[in-house]
């Protein structure tokens, strides 16, 4: 009777560990992703893997979290399409395995400027005006996120030289591109959301344009490994993209999720935050064909040394997407 207790009272105890065990026993994966409403939602996967322990960490640039992922400090990033290329040209060791959101770029100016919204005519006739002066506008953007790109493709597109039209400024720190308008360190920056609703509802910034003519589109956001954790642990890897195509149909099935990241690590209020997704879209696809058209801009910007296209070709898995999604690749942009 002892001996049946004793094996009934062991049962029972570890039945109670079993739970915090299995969480303890799971695989991890570190996860980086950069600061901004396009890429907080990084912040939900966690909870949306029962497969995987992820640990999301942020970082206050792509940049950043692309040098964290090239160091091994991260083994999954959330970055750009434009990152991506440019890690290519430098011979970096990345590989795409899903899309993430696109959109969450805006052009925004200086009040007194009195620029009317999309008026590239005008826009243009203020610069070639200022360089004659010698006075250069001063436009500004993160140097090497999205929005850099975005901007240049798109003052290319309307006759401007972002290298001899104006005077580029670099304002690391996309939260910190309201303070610099508002003290006229800029006259026009290109942002991101949701600083750009937040520029905007202040009356900090009137809106100018949404920069999506050029070669890149819409597209801003990639989730990126390197080959080693694709050949060591492709099951983590897979349990990744599982959790982020979970976070996609959830962010479209419940935008109210999304608004509440946003305030949780912003501190914004939820009007800015309603405003930002606005300007937004969830979308796990990668889109190869633009991702080349990319490529071919960044090349013709001097932003890259080559056009990296076929390296692009070589380094875009739609295996775990695939998998994750039930669908063919070319269902996935390819």
């Amino acid at each position: 009777m002892l001996t049946r207790l004793a094996v009934a009272a062991l049962g029972l105890v570890l039945t109670a560990v079993a739970p915090a065990d299995a969480q303890r026993d799971k695989a991890a994966i570190k996860l980086g992703y950069a600061k901004c409403a396009v890429c907080f939602t990084m912040a939900l996967t966690p909870e949306l893997s029962n497969e995987l322990a992820i640990e999301t960490i942020g970082f206050n640039t792509a940049s950043d979290v692309l040098t964290a992922l090239v160091a091994k400090s991260i083994d999954v990033a959330q970055v750009t399409y434009l990152h991506f290329v440019t890690a290519l040209d430098k011979g970096f060791d990345v590989v795409a395995i899903s899309g993430h959101i696109n959109g969450g770029s805006e052009i925004v100016a200086q009040p007194r400027l009195a620029l009317a919204e999309g008026d590239w005519d005008g826009l243009r006739k203020l610069v070639l005006d200022r360089k004659a002066q010698r006075n250069p506008l001063r436009v500004a953007a993160s140097r090497g996120s999205a929005q850099d790109i975005h901007l240049r493709g798109e003052l290319k597109i309307n006759g401007i030289d972002a290298n001899r039209d104006i005077q580029f400024i670099n304002i690391p720190n996309p939260a910190d591109h309201a303070a610099a308008l508002r003290r006229g360190e800029a006259d026009v920056i290109c942002t991101v959301e949701p600083f750009a609703s937040q520029i905007k509802l202040a009356g900090i910034g009137t809106p100018f344009a949404q920069p999506y003519r050029q070669a890149a589109g819409k597209l801003t956001s990639l989730i990126v490994t390197r080959s080693d954790i694709i050949a060591q642990r492709p099951k983590d890897v897979q349990a990744t993209v599982n959790a982020v195509v979970k976070l996609i149909d959830k962010l479209n099935g419940d935008t109210r999720v999304w608004g509440d990241v946003i305030v949780k690590y912003t501190g914004l209020d939820r009007t800015i935050a309603q405003a930002a997704m606005q300007n937004a879209f969830p979308d796990y696809r990668m889109y190869r064909g633009a991702t080349f058209a990319i490529a071919g801009m960044m090349k013709e910007l001097n932003y890259v040394s080559r056009d990296v296209s076929a390296d692009a070709d070589r380094h875009m898995d739609y295996r775990f997407l695939a998998e994750a999604t039930t669908r063919a690749k070319g269902d996935l942009g390819y």
